[in-house]
C-alpha cells in the first residue's frame, strides 16, 4: 500500500473511512503496518471538521470582509505589476491532462475572457486554438488541444468592408469573451462583442491582439516550460512585483481586507476597540527601538574601551534600524565630537533635539559643542558668527560657565574693536580735511 495516497485518503474522509478500513483491511500486513500513521492522519481530519464547526459563524459571516472589494480599473495594471504575476501553479504540479481539462470546463463561466489564434476561417466564423485564459481565471491551456468557435454574428463590422471575416488571418491572436460553454459536448462558444464579457472586465478590449499584449502569466509559463530547471520560487523573486514595497496594502485593498480593523479568526480579536498601541507599525516601532538601544549599548561599551571604529558601527547600525533613535543620535554625536568632526556632531545633537527637546545630554552636548565650535570661529577671526553660537549655547543651558565666560570676553573684544573701528575712522576724517584745507 502507498503510504502516502492512504494517508491523503484518510485525512480527507475522515473518521469514518478509517473505522472501515479496520473492519475491511485487519488482516492486511501492509494495511497494520500503517495504521499508527493513519491514526494521525484521521485525527488531523476531525480536528480540521472540528475548527470548521467552532468557527462556522466567522467564517461563513456575509460582513467578513471589511472593506469594498476594489475592482480592476485598466488593462494597464498587470503590464505595471503591482504585484508577482506568476504561472498558473499546476505548472508546477503534477495534474494529469484528463484532469485539468475536466477542471477547465468546470470553472470556466460565461462572461470570462479567453486568448487563441485562429487556426481555420469558415463562411460561418473562424475557429480558435485556445492558449490561456485572461481574465476572470488565469489557467494556461495551449496543450490542452481546446477549440472555440466564433460565430459571424459575434463579429463586429468594422464598416469598411462587407465580409467580417476579411479582416481576421489564420495565426491572428485574439482576445474574445467567453459566450456559451457545452460542458457535457466539450464546446466553447466566443464572441468579440463587448456586451460578452462580465462588467469586471469590461474594460478590457476584444479583438486582435498584438504578441506583446499576450497574458504575462502565458508568457510566463512559456519560459518556465522550456526550462525544466525552473522552480516556483526563483521565478517568483524575478517578478518586479515581488519587489514593490507597497505590494501588501495593495493586495489588502483588491481582497477588501482593512488594514486597521482586519477579520480574524481568533474571537478575542473580532474587537473594533483595539488601541494604536496594538497594531503592527506600533509595535513594530517598539521593536526597532528596543533593537537600536542593543546597538547603542554595544557602542558605548566599545567607546568606553576606546574601540571608536567598532562603536561608530554600532552607532550606525542603530541608526539604520531606527532612523530617528535619539540615544544612537546623542552617542554617535559625542563620537563625532571627540574625533574632533564638530558640525557632524552638532547635526547629530540637533537630531536629537527635534525628536526629544528636553533630552538632557543631548542639550548638554550640543552647549558643549557650540562653545567649542565658537572658539574655532575667534581664532578664525569670525567674532559675530561666534558671538551667536556662544548666544545659542546659553539658550540650551543659561547657567554653563564656560559659554557665559567666552561670551563676556568676545562682547568686550568686540565693543574694544568698534571703539578702535570707530578712532580710526574719524582719524582718518581729519586726515582728510586737514589735507584737503593745504
Amino acid at each position: 500500500m502507498d503510504r502516502d495516497l492512504l494517508r491523503q485518503c484518510v485525512t480527507y474522509h475522515g473518521e469514518s473511512l478509517f473505522n472501515k478500513l479496520k473492519c475491511e483491511q485487519t488482516e492486511n500486513p501492509d494495511f497494520q503496518a500503517l495504521v499508527s500513521d493513519l491514526c494521525k492522519a484521521s485525527y488531523e481530519s476531525t480536528l480540521v471538521e472540528q475548527f470548521i464547526a467552532r468557527k462556522a459563524d466567522i467564517l461563513f459571516c456575509p460582513s467578513w470582509k471589511t472593506t469594498a472589494v476594489k475592482e480592476e480599473e485598466h488593462d494597464e495594471e498587470e503590464a505595471a505589476e503591482p504585484y508577482a504575476v506568476m504561472p498558473p501553479l499546476e505548472l508546477f504540479m503534477e495534474v494529469s491532462y484528463d484532469e485539468r481539462r475536466a477542471m477547465l470546463y468546470r470553472d470556466l463561466e460565461r462572461g470570462d475572457i479567453v486568448v487563441g489564434r485562429i487556426n481555420n476561417i469558415r463562411e460561418y466564423g473562424f475557429f480558435l486554438t485556445l492558449l490561456s485564459t485572461a481574465g476572470g481565471l488565469k489557467r494556461d491551456i495551449e496543450d490542452l488541444d481546446l477549440s472555440a468557435l466564433c460565430h459571424i454574428r459575434e463579429i463586429p463590422s468594422t464598416g469598411s468592408h462587407d465580409d467580417p471575416l476579411s479582416y481576421y488571418q489564420i495565426g491572428d491572436f485574439i482576445r474574445a469573451g467567453v459566450k456559451d460553454i457545452d460542458r457535457y459536448q466539450e464546446k466553447i462558444t466566443v464572441s468579440l462583442h463587448q456586451a460578452s464579457v462580465s462588467r469586471s472586465l469590461e474594460h478590457i478590449k476584444l479583438g486582435v491582439i498584438a504578441r506583446e499584449e499576450l497574458p504575462v502569466h502565458y508568457s510566463r509559463s512559456l519560459s518556465a516550460a522550456s526550462d525544466s530547471t525552473e522552480t516556483y520560487e526563483p521565478i517568483l523573486r524575478r517578478c518586479h512585483g515581488y519587489h514593490n514595497p507597497s505590494v501588501v496594502d495593495y493586495l489588502l485593498e483588491r481582497v477588501g481586507i482593512s488594514d486597521t480593523h482586519p477579520p480574524s479568526l481568533m474571537r478575542g480579536l473580532q474587537s473594533k476597540l483595539f488601541q494604536e498601541d496594538d497594531f503592527a507599525s506600533a509595535i513594530r516601532k517598539k521593536q526597532s527601538t528596543s533593537w537600536a538601544l542593543k546597538c547603542v549599548r554595544a557602542g558605548v561599551d566599545h567607546f568606553k574601551h576606546g574601540r571608536h571604529v567598532e562603536a561608530m558601527n554600532e552607532y550606525n547600525k542603530a541608526l539604520e534600524i531606527d532612523t530617528n533613535n535619539v540615544e544612537a543620535l546623542v552617542a554617535r554625536g559625542a563620537l563625532y565630537a571627540n574625533k574632533g568632526s564638530i558640525m557632524k556632531a552638532i547635526s547629530d545633537f540637533e537630531l536629537a533635539l527635534e525628536s526629544s527637546p528636553d533630552h538632557r545630554n543631548a542639550k548638554k552636548y550640543l552647549c558643549q559643542t557650540l562653545v567649542e565650535r565658537g572658539k574655532q570661529l575667534e581664532e578664525q577671526e569670525k567674532l559675530v558668527t561666534a558671538e551667536g553660537l556662544y548666544r545659542r549655547a546659553l539658550s540650551l543651558d543659561d547657567t554653563n560657565p564656560e559659554a557665559q565666560d567666552a561670551l563676556h570676553k568676545i562682547t568686550d573684544t568686540i565693543q574694544v574693536m568698534a571703539s578702535l573701528h570707530s578712532v580710526y575712522f574719524r582719524l582718518e576724517i581729519s586726515t582728510t580735511i586737514v589735507k584737503q584745507a593745504f
